[in-house]
């Protein structure tokens, strides 16, 4: 019997695979096709990444520094607010990469990572989990753990097994890429996306990124053609994907536990969560004992803790992209300039080098 099932190596999934395997137990993570495919998320990460990938990974995932964004009300010729620092605000990264290494990591660290295995059910019973897989060769297996980690993403069957609520929404997001080099230095952000927005990034030689988000019922696909077509560009690799924001008032029940994705442990006004996760990755293999139930109730606690704060404000923020657009305009031109805010903690809009660079 495995002490943890893993569900999904993502980032999530891969990071928590690797750091209960380093803690002494018996982990196999499962990915239902190859790791990193198919890609459905941005690359635009903040600094702190580096923390989460050998430094010998560095030179093989990075693609651009940015050290700011341009917001804008309306399309690509529209009136701009910068928002900037002097040193790097972000990286951009080859996305599939990061899953790739990773999940590397996590076997380096003696996770048993399986891809090609497709978990098809979960029997939850008082002392184990059974977990039924479909192998891409055509076979079946069944797994015992003592736990399951659903790090599944945003319509996760772990989650659904397991009868833990939705998140509060979900959003749709598409992005494609422009494979002309751009090795500018400012993503540029339009708040024309309805409750959202759109984004363009550049990705050095790997060309730039363009995106949109928005919520269900309104067609993503034509407004992220109207984008592009502002931009007049021609994109490829048209990729889209669910968003989860908002999570559930639990992430866990007697021996299964969300994270990521499948828990909605993202940023509200960016969508984002590779960070999220993975913070919340770490509290679980430091606090989950297998063999003791008792504990996820540390987990659920300890995630809150890290990012509830983060989450809330988050939300604040992004209920800023609905005002009025003459609101919109003033807002971003009181605040825009040099600015001292991380990029995945709001509460750093409210830390002494932010206001100072507020009032100067």
């Amino acid at each position: 019997m495995y002490d943890f099932v893993v569900v999904g190596a993502g980032p999530p999934g891969s990071r928590f695979a690797r750091r209960a395997a380093e803690k002494g137990y018996d982990v196999v993570a499962l990915e239902k096709g190859e790791v990193g495919t198919p890609l459905a998320c941005s690359g635009h990460v903040s600094t702190d990444i580096w923390e989460y990938v050998p430094d010998a990974a560095r030179d093989d995932l990075f693609q651009n520094r940015v050290f700011g964004a341009r917001f804008h009300v309306g399309g690509p010729d529209s009136r701009s607010y910068r928002f900037y620092k002097r040193s790097a605000v972000s990286n951009v990264i080859d996305r599939v990469a990061l899953d790739r290494t990773l999940a590397e990591c996590a076997r380096d660290a003696g996770a048993d990572v399986r891809e090609g295995h497709t978990v098809t059910g979960i029997d939850e019973r008082s002392d184990r989990v059974v977990v039924d897989v479909s192998v891409a060769n055509g076979g079946t297996e069944t797994l015992e753990a003592r736990m399951v980690a659903g790090c599944d993403g945003p319509t996760s069957r772990v989650r659904r097994a397991a009868g833990i609520d939705d998140p509060t929404e979900i959003i749709h997001g598409v992005l494609a890429f422009d494979p002309e080099p751009d090795g500018s230095d400012h993503v540029d952000v339009h708040l024309t996306a309805p409750r959202f927005f759109a984004w363009r990034i550049p990705r050095g030689d790997a060309g730039v990124e363009y995106g949109l988000a928005a919520p269900p019922g309104d067609d993503v696909s034509a407004l992220f053609e109207r984008l592009t077509d502002a931009y007049d560009v021609d994109t490829e690799h048209f990729c889209s994907g669910a968003i989860p924001i908002g999570p559930p008032a639990s992430v866990t029940t007697d021996r299964v536990f969300l994270i990521g994705d499948a828990a909605a442990q993202t940023k509200p006004f960016t969508g984002g969560g590779i960070l999220y996760g993975m913070t919340a990755a770490d509290v679980a293999a430091a606090r989950i004992d297998p063999t003791d139930p008792r504990t996820l109730a540390e987990y659920e606690a300890g995630w809150r803790d890290e990012l509830a704060t983060e989450i809330r404000l988050g939300r604040l923020i992004r209920a800023c992209y609905s005002l009025p657009e003459p609101v919109q305009h003033l807002g971003l031109r009181l605040f825009s300039g040099e600015i001292g805010v991380h990029m995945d903690r709001p509460s750093s809009f409210f830390s002494r080098d932010h206001l100072r660079r507020l009032l100067r």
